[in-house]
């Protein structure tokens, strides 16, 4: 302890006591010590707050409420906002228990004095094409000196405590219920998936969707696509640059060992480093990527950090359910028995760094983005890599018998002449990274995911037989 004058009331590691205020002290620091260090966020931006009412997420909101507190020493400068995405439709919950959560969950942000989005998953199926595309900066959008941002943000805030003053009289509720869908709040839209109209036939098509997933491991990636989708759309649709996650080192250390094991080693920087930039115009953060899942449970435990408890697809599930379940509970096992398992995974990933992604001069080139995650695309290698053995293999494995096929008239069901079901599968792994192929492949049904997926794979599909078309009309670049 460094005040040597409290009583210990928590051991975060061997030798590591700690007071209650030592402790806060340390936690508090931890954190903005992560964002001062990274210095990537500029004082005025908005930054939406990814809530899931879990541990990890609940303990960054309180974080970042008590880092814009006016009596903090290193007060924060960022003008935050929340979001929270009800994933119910996926988990077989019934609506009233999603208003229930909803409900407890709105509690929670209206008293954090934010302004708060509260999205529904089904709302996915609505979202435009522009949502796969990696979105930059234009030239006039140059970023502000440190100090020319200081400036502006002091003199916002003396705005905002001018209007304050000025709308002593207006009521809570009228300043900060933003809801994700403008002129509509969210127990209107929930109320709405319980009639027979478009809402309610989204839920039916995210149920029927999930239910076609093969694989709980599948299940999970693609909870996570859509779930990132609709949140980077929320961020775009309401002036948002940045959007902090709550992943805990416990969370990026699985997930580094679950991404190898899923084939996107190529990614980990991406997946699992403080900064994500693959969306261009919108930055992913993750400032508790330092903190073990036990410092964040004895924080929210010791400080009172309200959370709600919300099932999820892996809830009750066995630890072999999932590769994500799996390396959990091998990561876990090994830490209590070697306390700096965790700790040394997260070291060696925070090693890694991301490629610089290459400028592309060519307007009608194939894009060189995955689909669904929008990272690059890492199978166009060499023919004598693995990737193009397993490629070769399954190619052969479709291929059809000679003319002489089972029934010679391909008339009976599952006959063996009969074009194979999966053709729209066929056409969608090209634009797709070889993690999004393995989740792709494990849908019984590719027409089911959402319609802006399939428009976007067309785009892109004309976009190449239009260059196929040109390429002999088109200059060679020197450069």
């Amino acid at each position: 302890m460094k005040c040597k004058e409290g009583s210990p009331v928590v051991i975060i590691r061997a030798g590591d006591a700690f007071c209650k205020d030592c402790f806060k002290d340390y936690f508090v620091h931890k954190f903005r010590a992560m964002l001062g260090k990274n210095r990537c966020i500029y004082p005025g931006e908005k930054v939406l707050l990814a809530f899931s009412a879990g541990l990890a997420s609940s303990s960054m909101l309180r974080q970042v409420q008590e880092g814009l507190n006016r009596e903090a020493a290193k007060k924060l400068r960022f003008r935050p906002g929340i979001i929270y995405i009800d994933e119910g439709a996926v988990c077989g919950r019934s609506l009233d228990e999603r208003e229930k959560t909803c409900r407890q969950v709105e509690a929670i942000l209206r008293a954090t004095g934010f302004p708060y989005h509260l999205a529904f998953l089904e709302e996915a199926f609505d979202l435009p094409t522009s949502v796969l595309n990696s979105l930059s900066h234009s030239p006039s959008d140059q970023t502000p000196s440190y100090k020319e941002a200081v400036a502006d943000f002091t003199r916002w805030q003396q705005q905002q405590q001018q209007g304050k003053r000025g709308d002593a009289e207006t009521s809570l509720e009228a300043r900060l219920a933003e809801c994700s869908t403008p002129g509509c709040s969210w127990q209107e839209r929930l109320a709405v998936l319980d009639d027979a109209g478009s809402s309610a036939s989204h839920m039916e098509e995210l149920s029927r969707l999930f239910r076609g997933v093969r694989s709980l491991t599948a299940k999970e990636e693609l909870l996570q696509t859509l779930r990132t989708h609709l949140m980077l759309h929320v961020a775009r649709k309401n002036g948002y640059t940045k959007v902090m996650v709550g992943d805990s080192c416990t969370r990026v250390s699985t997930k580094l060992l679950t991404n190898l094991c899923l084939g996107r080693g190529a990614f980990l920087a991406m997946d699992t480093g403080f900064l994500d930039s693959r969306y261009g115009d919108v930055l992913i953060l993750r400032p508790m990527r330092e903190y073990p899942a036990k410092e964040i449970a004895f924080y929210n435990y010791l400080f009172g950090v309200p959370t709600v408890f919300t099932p999820g697809l892996d809830t009750k599930a066995s630890d072999r359910a999932s590769i994500h379940l799996l390396m959990e509970s091998f990561l876990c096992k090994l830490q209590s028995e070697f306390p700096s398992t965790i700790s040394t995974v997260y070291r060696t990933g925070e090693k890694l760094s991301a490629v610089p992604q290459e400028v592309e001069s060519d307007v009608l080139a194939v894009p060189a983005h995955c689909l669904l995650c929008l990272c690059p695309l890492d199978t166009n290698v060499e023919d004598g890599s693995s990737l193009q053995a397993t490629l070769l293999s399954e190619k052969l494995s479709r291929r059809p018998p000679g003319e002489d096929g089972c029934c010679g008239e391909r008339t009976q069901a599952g006959c063996c002449r009969t074009p194979p079901v999966g053709s729209e599968t066929s056409q969608l792994v090209p634009l797709l990274c070889y993690g999004c192929r393995l989740t792709v492949k494990e849908l019984s049904c590719v027409e089911s995911l959402p319609p802006y997926i399939h428009e976007e794979a067309e785009r892109q599909r004309c976009r190449a037989v239009m260059k196929q078309e040109i390429q002999e009309f088109l200059l060679e670049d020197d450069g």
